[in-house]
C-alpha cells in the first residue's frame, strides 16, 4: 500500500512543501527506478552522483552481506585495528598520486569538508578560508560560511569568520590568496551554477599560488569523483594534486561515508594526545560501509568502464539539441543542459518526470538541468532517456 503524502510529510521533516515531483520507490536496479504503481524511472541524477556503480549492484551488495556476517560497528579510531578500513586504504592510495598518504573516514562530504579544513588550520595555524562564489561544499554551519550568497547565509547568522571567495577561471582573483590564508576549498569543476570546466590552466595556476602563499589547496570532489568525468578523479585531468582531496558521495556504493584524504605533514596534525584537539567522528570507517565503498571503488575504476564514461558522455552532449536547449556542457558523464531564456525550468522537471526521467536543477542556476546518471548505464538506455528528454521538452 502507498504511503499517504501528508502522513510522511507528518512524520519526516521536508526540505520543501511545493516540491510536485514525487516517488516512492520499491526498487532501484542499474539506472532504473520503479515506484510503487510500477512505473519505471531514468535516474539521471544518480541518487545525487552516489549510484556511479548503478543502483543495487550486486558487488556491493554482496560485500555489504559479507562484512555483516563478520561485525558491524565496533569502535572508532586508534582502539580497534579494522579491516576494512585497511583495506580500502591500501587500495585508494594505489589508485591515487603518491603525495596523498593518509585518509581520514567521516559520515559525509560536509564532515569530510569541515574536517579537512581543521587539518589545515592545525597545519599552518591560520585562519582566512577561500572557496569559489557560487559553490556549495555542505550544510553544516562551517560549509555554509563559505558560500557566497547572502540569502543562504543569513538566517544563520553569526558564522564563521574570515571566510571570502574567489571566482573559477578568474586569475585575477587568485591575488587574494596570500599568507594569511589558512586554506582554499576548491573544486575541480564548477558546480553550483551547471558544469562549468576549468580554462587556461586555471588548476596549476590555483596551486602555484598555492604554493607561493603556503596555503593549503582542499579540493572537493565529493560529486566530481569515482569515475564521473571519465577518470576516477577529475584533478587527474587537469595536470596538479591538491593537498587534501575530499571524497563522498559515491564512495559507498549506496551507503553514507566520506573521507578526506592528504600529504603526511597535514594529517599527522590530527593525531593529538586527545581526539577533540584533532578530530572525531563516532561512525567514521564503519565496516560495513567501508565493505561497500571496495567493492563499489573496484568497479568504478576499471578502465574499460572509465573509458566508456567518457565515450557515453559524448553521445549525451552530440545528441541533445532541441529548439529549448541553448547548450550541453560537460565531461564524461557529468553534463547540464542549459535551457535558454524564458524556458519554464519547473516545467522541464515535470515533464521529465512524467516521461519517466528523474532529474533536478543546480543550486544556482536552475535554469540547468542535470544529465548524471549512473556510469553503467547502457547505449540503448542513453538513447531512451534521451528520447524521452527530448519529448518532454517538446511539451513545453
Amino acid at each position: 500500500m502507498a504511503i499517504q503524502l501528508n502522513d510522511f510529510r507528518k512524520y519526516v521533516a521536508q526540505i520543501s512543501e511545493l516540491d510536485p515531483i514525487i516517488i516512492e520507490p520499491v526498487e532501484a536496479e542499474g539506472v532504473w527506478v520503479t515506484d510503487v504503481n510500477g512505473k519505471k524511472y531514468i535516474d539521471m541524477l544518480s541518487g545525487i552522483c552516489v549510484g556511479n556503480a548503478g543502483h543495487k549492484n550486486p558487488k556491493v551488495v554482496q560485500a555489504i552481506k559479507d562484512q555483516c556476517d563478520k561485525y558491524l560497528h565496533v569502535m572508532v579510531y586508534g582502539e580497534f585495528i579494522q579491516k576494512p578500513q585497511m583495506d580500502y586504504a591500501v587500495r585508494i592510495k594505489e589508485l591515487l598520486p603518491q603525495e596523498l598518504t593518509q585518509i581520514f573516514y567521516v559520515n559525509s562530504g560536509s564532515e569530510a569538508i569541515e574536517g579537512a579544513v581543521k587539518a589545515a588550520k592545525l597545519y599552518n595555524k591560520r585562519n582566512k578560508i577561500l572557496s569559489y562564489t557560487n559553490s556549495y561544499h555542505g550544510s553544516t554551519i562551517g560549509c555554509v560560511s563559505m558560500l557566497s550568497d547572502t540569502k543562504f547565509r543569513e538566517n544563520f547568522l553569526p558564522l564563521l569568520p574570515f571566510t571570502d571567495n574567489i571566482r573559477f577561471n578568474c586569475e585575477e582573483d587568485l591575488m587574494k590568496i596570500d599568507t594569511d590564508t589558512c586554506c582554499v576549498v576548491a573544486e575541480s569543476i564548477a558546480v553550483g551554477e551547471g558544469v562549468q570546466l576549468p580554462q587556461d590552466d586555471y588548476l596549476k595556476k590555483l596551486r602555484k599560488r598555492c604554493d607561493e602563499t603556503g596555503t593549503v589547496l582542499i579540493l572537493d570532489e565529493i560529486q566530481t569523483g569515482f569515475g564521473r568525468t571519465g577518470t576516477l578523479f577529475a584533478f587527474e585531468q587537469f595536470g596538479f594534486v591538491p593537498d587534501i582531496l575530499c571524497i563522498a558521495k559515491a564512495m559507498g556504493g549506496g551507503l553514507p561515508i566520506g573521507a578526506f584524504i592528504g600529504k603526511e605533514e597535514i594529517m599527522s596534525k590530527l593525531n593529538n594526545h586527545h581526539p577533540l584537539i584533532g578530530h572525531a567522528t563516532t561512525y567514521g570507517g564503519n565496516p560495513v560501509c567501508l565493505a561497500a565503498a571496495l567493492a563499489q571503488l573496484n568497479c568504478v575504476a576499471d578502465k574499460d568502464l572509465l573509458l566508456a564514461v567518457k565515450q557515453k558522455g559524448d553521445i549525451y552532449r552530440r545528441e541533445l539539441k532541441h529548439k529549448h536547449i541553448k547548450q550541453v556542457t560537460g565531461i564524461g558523464l557529468f553534463n547540464a543542459i542549459y535551457l535558454n531564456d524564458g524556458v519554464d525550468w519547473q516545467q522541464v522537471l515535470i515533464k521529465c518526470f512524467e516521461n519517466g526521467i528523474i532529474t533536478g536543477t543546480h543550486l544556482f542556476n536552475a535554469n540547468c538541468i542535470s544529465i548524471k546518471p549512473p556510469l553503467t548505464i547502457t547505449e540503448d538506455e542513453i538513447k531512451e532517456s534521451i528520447s524521452r528528454i527530448l519529448n518532454a521538452l517538446d511539451k513545453i
